[in-house]
């Protein structure tokens, strides 16, 4: 691939970037293998900011995440920052594995067919980033839902639950949420959720996660796309002065052809931007989603909290500023998590495509 600017009329630079790997190029098995590898490795070092964030944003009171990690440290030892990190594992490989898959297929095809209607390649490409993103989203929530229930009970299990037992009356929260947190790992949550609300109780908050993370992900593809091209545009005008020559009609024409290391750093900052605009906007509905899974019902028939409910308990908690409760650490969380996911992506399908040496 090749982006082309025009400085003025006698002056033209071109920035050669690696060629593009779609689906068909990819070996399958090498991608799913390694991918799953790779990607195991990227939670386990993100995992403890996800259980920082997911503390904050239950705690009835305000606190900061240096504060929950102090306590947490103080109290459960390190253990404690990866609660529920097996069950998590256990569901990340599947749900990759689809996330992956609706990305790359749908990418292909809506890219092939915006080109066809005619659409600029930016605008193509932005348009197909972001039905894919939106398509993988959808289609990894369908595995991902109830290890996120699961491995969400077992993160906040010993924390604040204890000081909503004791404020249960007070914030209007079933003290129960409590007791029913004494899980014995990610096998025994399972059942004992299963038995108390049935399949419906392990896909809570299904509707919410679809709403954050569908649109998350098609914000976050789509300024991924458009971000990297505006800063492509600055790196290569920077380094394409470096390197100008005169060509026999006497204009200057200057060309780019970037190495590994620049190409790494120009995705990993693009995705971080990305994932910081995407964090911002979907706060409130990552919070409203993590207590619908989390939190038990009110009143004696504990049914299940509606949307309604959890805005109205997040209000009278803290006001509207309640429902960004977590953001710092979930701001952190998937800019680093953006940053680690693209280079490791973009890695991995460098490493699984068939030809190698057509990449160059």
């Amino acid at each position: 691939m090749s982006l082309s600017t025009a400085a003025d009329e006698d002056s033209a630079q071109e920035i050669h970037l690696p060629a593009d790997i779609d689906w068909k190029m990819l070996d399958k098995s090498k991608f799913f293998f390694l991918g799953a590898a790779l990607f195991s490795g990227v939670s386990a070092t993100l995992y403890p900011v996800v259980v920082l964030k997911t503390r904050q944003q239950v705690c009835p009171a305000q606190s900061s995440c240096a504060k929950i990690g102090m306590s947490m440290l103080r109290r459960e030892g390190f253990r404690g920052l990866y609660r529920g990190f097996g069950t998590s594992l256990t569901g990340t490989i599947p749900a990759r594995a689809l996330y992956m898959t609706a990305l790359e297929v749908t990418k292909s095809n809506v890219g092939i067919a915006t080109v066809r209607l005619g659409f600029p390649e930016p605008t193509a490409a932005a348009i197909a980033n972001a039905v894919a993103g939106l398509s993988a989203a959808m289609a990894a929530q369908i595995v991902w839902t109830p290890i996120d229930v699961v491995s969400q009970r077992l993160m906040v299990q010993g924390g604040c639950m204890n000081q909503m037992e004791k404020n249960g009356k007070n914030l209007n929260v079933n003290a129960s949420a409590s007791s029913n947190c004494k899980y014995r790992g990610g096998i025994d949550a399972f059942r004992k959720i299963l038995n108390a609300d049935g399949i419906r109780g392990l896909y809570r908050g299904f509707g919410m996660s679809i709403l954050t993370y569908a649109p998350s992900n098609a914000v976050w593809w789509a300024s991924y796309s458009v971000t990297q091209r505006l800063v492509w545009g600055g790196v290569g005008c920077y380094f394409c002065k470096k390197e100008e020559n005169i060509n026999e009609n006497g204009s200057s024409v200057s060309s780019f052809r970037p190495d590994s290391k620049t190409v790494m750093a120009v995705q990993g900052l693009s995705a971080a931007m990305a994932g910081g605009v995407s964090a911002l906007i979907t706060m409130p509905l990552d919070t409203i989603k993590t207590r619908l899974q989390v939190l038990d019902g009110e009143g004696n028939d504990k049914r299940p909290l509606t949307i309604g409910q959890t805005v109205k308990n997040l209000v009278r908690e803290g006001g509207w500023s309640a429902c960004y409760r977590g953001l710092g650490p979930r701001w952190a969380s998937m800019s680093m998590s953006a940053t680690t996911m693209i280079t490791t992506y973009e890695f991995l399908k460098r490493m699984s495509a068939k030809n190698q040496e057509s990449l160059t």
